[in-house]
């Protein structure tokens, strides 16, 4: 996989079918794609987490089939991680599968979800409870569609990006917070400063309709582009080496879960109760929580580097909240809920735990 990490985009003119799959909010880059000529033809979607069903991979699928597109074809996805995850699950089911290549967007998914091959879809509001693990035939990482980014979607593939490395080269932890941080005030603040402080009890930082983070674009990226795609290389390059080594997540790979139960369990309690919380967000606040059911200090450590980044540090909701939700997500076993925890920076481990024993830890 690390091989299909590209920096330009390969020649397409060789293949004898491309159709672009995109979402509308990147549409002036799939024209550039498009005025190409190599692509038999696109699709263009409304993309949002609330549309990431089923629904929305039949539609894909249809599409294919009414272009006539045979096994041979090339699927290209070009969005976030919501799209990319849809379109490879339509590539992975349609005609018992075709191949797909990405083409991420956001940082998130150029760090994070466009690579490693998992592809799937929401259910009655659980996180990709319905997918297939198939890999893309390469993803190639576009530095010029980071430049539109709203702010907000900048920190929450931050998240990620900090996650990577602290599971897996404590060094380059230590100098991507400290970059990060140095970085941060070039952003837009918060709209609400207080709402990372809000008590797990309330939720007033969701009140007059306000969300957490300003969501206007930024006029600039907070680093330049090259500095920036510096750190992605490097977060990709980690995810792609280990997603080869464990493409099924029956070891290795279950690493890069840390922060994802709690996270899971805050998007589904927070659409439940109509707030806007994204998934870096959740990823944000998950693995400070998973911090302190690791090691209090490395917790207290954690969270203010995060903080001095940018980034939400505070869940804003009870853990009986979040232990019913849990109770539902894929990764729950019979005995409990499996974690992954920190026992160092670059070192973790996984621990099942029981809802009551959550409950007395946290």
């Amino acid at each position: 996989m690390e091989k299909r990490l590209l920096r330009t985009l390969p020649s397409l003119a060789s293949e004898p079918e491309c159709y672009l799959i995109y979402d509308k909010a990147v549409a002036p880059f799939a024209a550039q794609l498009l005025a190409g000529g190599a692509f038999r033809g696109s699709l263009a979607l409304s993309i949002s987490d609330a549309g990431k069903t089923m629904d929305t991979v039949l539609d894909i699928c249809r599409y294919l089939m009414e272009s006539g597109a045979t096994r041979q074809a090339l699927v290209v996805a070009l969005g976030g991680g919501t799209l990319t995850d849809m379109a490879g699950f339509a590539a992975a089911i349609y005609k018992r599968g075709i191949r797909y290549a990405n083409i991420p967007t956001t940082l998130l998914a150029q760090v994070d979800a466009g690579i490693g091959g998992k592809t799937g879809v929401n259910l009655d509001g659980y996180k990709n409870m319905i997918g297939a693990f198939r890999q893309p035939e390469w993803v190639w990482l576009w530095p010029v569609v980071l430049s539109t980014l709203p702010a907000r979607e900048f920190r929450c593939g931050l998240a990620e990006l900090l996650k990577t490395f602290l599971v897996a080269d404590a060094s380059l932890y230590a100098s991507a917070v400290h970059f990060f941080a140095a970085s941060s005030s070039n952003m837009p603040v918060f709209e609400d400063e207080s709402w990372e402080m809000v008590s797990p009890s309330s939720n007033s930082a969701f009140s007059e309709d306000r969300t957490p983070f300003s969501d206007s674009p930024s006029s600039k990226l907070p680093v330049s582009e090259d500095e920036l795609m510096d750190w992605v290389y490097r977060a990709a390059e980690i995810k792609a080496g280990i997603t080869e080594r464990d493409l099924y997540e029956t070891g290795e790979r279950r690493k890069l879960n840390l922060g994802h139960t709690f996270a899971h369990a805050i998007e589904y309690v927070a659409s439940q109760r109509g707030d806007d919380i994204r998934h870096g967000e959740a990823v944000s606040m998950g693995i400070i929580l998973a911090a302190r059911l690791s090691e209090a200090s490395l917790a207290e450590r954690l969270a203010a580097d995060f903080a001095a980044c940018g980034l939400p540090v505070a869940c804003p909701y009870p853990m009986e909240a979040l232990v019913e939700a849990m109770n539902r997500d894929k990764k729950g076993e019979a005995e409990g809920v499996r974690f992954v925890l920190l026992r160092r920076i670059g070192e973790t481990e996984e621990k099942v735990l029981r809802p009551e024993e959550l409950l007395r830890l946290l």
